[in-house]
């Protein structure tokens, strides 16, 4: 028990010390009028109340992740809360936030257009091969784990075939709809069902004498079943509650309704410290309920939906614990619509078609729900091992262009280089040792040749980024994007008084 609450509290602490150091190093401007309002269009671009984005962000971040993801990985035992927290304050929290700000500093751009501009165009095409990948995946996950759970609570006749067909009908009718109207009206209420649900499981954890495993130096151990090793599984098991690439692909949807960078911190930094509070509950309910062997069992025989079917109805009843199901089934439906919604817009800004009329919004939609619905035949532990590894890809490219961005522009850039590195370097060594890579199995070998292959990437980082600072005019829009919105597009030069 003291494990969870002084891990909660270390989140929330987290969030108002080194939430705010973030903060202070990027140097926000809350007098800067912001995309919503200055490019406001009444569909994308749409200024909300704090509270809608907030609310917004959080379950758009969410999905099944932070409560799929800490499942599988409380089979590692007590130390899944260590990454959870560290990679919550320190990787996660810290990448959401310099995307949402870098992407509001750059009229909404979102993370291909965003590794273009500080990258170079090359990796464009790179980014936005990853970022599409990335979001036909999470969105073909976030079909698959709310039927599952549909399905354990509905009756026979409601089955997983008709229960797809109306999770992608309402993706239709909400993908084209302006964003105050598709996310601003029922997410309040997806929100409230998530908060009140996650409160109560928490509470009956801590009240119900359940016997919490707590971290102690005999317990900081590899307790996983099968002996998977902690590195690199782990940080690709808990993607969501620690660090997650997925984020960079939606921070910039709600950079695109924030009114003042002072919310910011709340929006970005705040709601993924909410996430990583969601992991740890699910991750101690699943260490308290359940030994690694009935967890594995149970995770191999219906996916972690049937883990939370049974955490919930354990823990609250069937009644409250059905509304805790139907509390996780709003997260991956939630999230499973922005992310159709920004491959649409990537998508359709990659090929430079402007969504500005439903046939066109269609001729975009409909092809990616097509190609949805195909991967939802294929099984589900296979889809879930390349959303994992692409996810945190797109983590590190997205902490390397926040890392160039304050390299640039001479603030702290270790912030997010560090997290970069070792995410990367885990990222090479997944990739070389799992079947779905080169299937080197993790030995000596696959560790030496993922170090001489991360420093090799990041020696090609380091230099190209030595070199566009040196050539960089004091006056580019790269180290000027504080200024108002429209003073690059309408001359070439800047103003006068900022070129004296």
């Amino acid at each position: 028990m003291l494990t969870l609450l002084g891990g909660i509290a270390l989140l929330i602490l987290g969030y108002f010390t080194y939430g705010r150091y973030i903060e202070k190093n990027f140097s926000i401007d809350p007098e800067r009028t912001t995309p919503a309002e200055a490019l406001k269009d009444g569909y994308d671009f749409v200024p909300m109340s704090k509270s809608k984005n907030a609310i917004i962000e959080l379950l758009n971040i969410a999905g099944t992740g932070p409560i799929f993801g800490p499942i599988m990985g409380a089979l590692y035992g007590p130390v899944a809360y260590i990454w959870i927290i560290v990679g919550c304050i320190f990787g996660g929290a810290v990448h959401d936030y310099m995307v949402g700000m870098i992407s509001l500093r750059n009229d909404g751009a979102h993370l291909p257009e965003l590794a273009s501009k500080y990258l170079g165009k090359p990796v464009k095409h790179v980014v936005n091969i990853f970022a599409m990948l990335l979001l036909m995946l999470v969105a073909t996950v976030f079909v698959i784990s709310p039927a599952n759970l549909i399905a354990s609570i509905t009756p026979d006749w409601m089955t997983i075939g008709i229960i797809t067909f109306l999770i992608f009908a309402y993706y239709l009718i909400s993908t084209i709809l302006p964003i105050d109207k598709a996310m601003g009206k029922v997410y309040p209420w997806f929100g409230a069902i998530l908060i009140i649900s996650t409160i109560a499981i928490g509470i009956s954890l801590l009240t119900g004498g359940h016997n919490l495993p707590e971290l102690t130096m005999g317990t900081m151990q590899n307790f996983h079943p099968k002996g998977t090793p902690i590195f690199p599984a782990i940080f690709f098991t808990i993607s969501c509650g620690a660090i997650s690439g997925f984020h960079a692909t939606q921070a910039p949807m709600v950079s695109r309704t924030s009114t003042n960078e002072r919310e910011g911190r709340f929006l970005f930094y705040g709601m993924m410290i909410a996430e990583g509070v969601i992991a740890m509950i699910w991750a101690g309910a699943s260490m308290a309920l359940f030994d690694g062997q009935t967890l594995s069992q149970m995770i191999d025989a219906g996916t972690p939906s049937a883990v939370v079917n049974q955490v919930s109805t354990l823990l609250l009843g069937n009644v409250f614990g059905t509304v805790a199901i139907i509390g996780v089934i709003v997260l991956p439906i939630s999230s499973g619509l922005s992310a159709f919604r920004s491959l649409r817009t990537i998508l359709a800004d990659y090929m430079n078609i402007k969504q500005d009329s439903m046939k066109k919004i269609l001729m975009m939609t409909i092809p990616l729900f097509v190609i949805s619905f195909f991967l939802t035949k294929v099984d589900f532990n296979l889809i879930w091992r390349y959303f994992n590894w692409a996810n945190q890809v797109t983590a590190v490219i997205a902490l390397l262009m926040s890392t160039r961005y304050l390299y640039l522009k001479n603030k702290n850039y270790l912030v997010t280089l560090l997290p970069a590195t070792f995410m990367l370097y885990a990222c090479v060594v997944y990739i070389l040792s799992e079947p779905i890579g080169f299937r080197m199995g993790l030995q000596t070998a696959t560790y030496l040749v993922g170090l001489v292959a991360t420093v090799a990437i990041m020696a090609l980082y380091w230099t190209t980024g030595v070199k566009q600072k040196a050539a960089l005019d004091p006056q580019s829009e790269l180290l000027n994007d504080h200024l108002p919105i429209g003073t690059f597009s309408s001359a070439d030069a800047l103003p006068a008084a900022v070129a004296e």
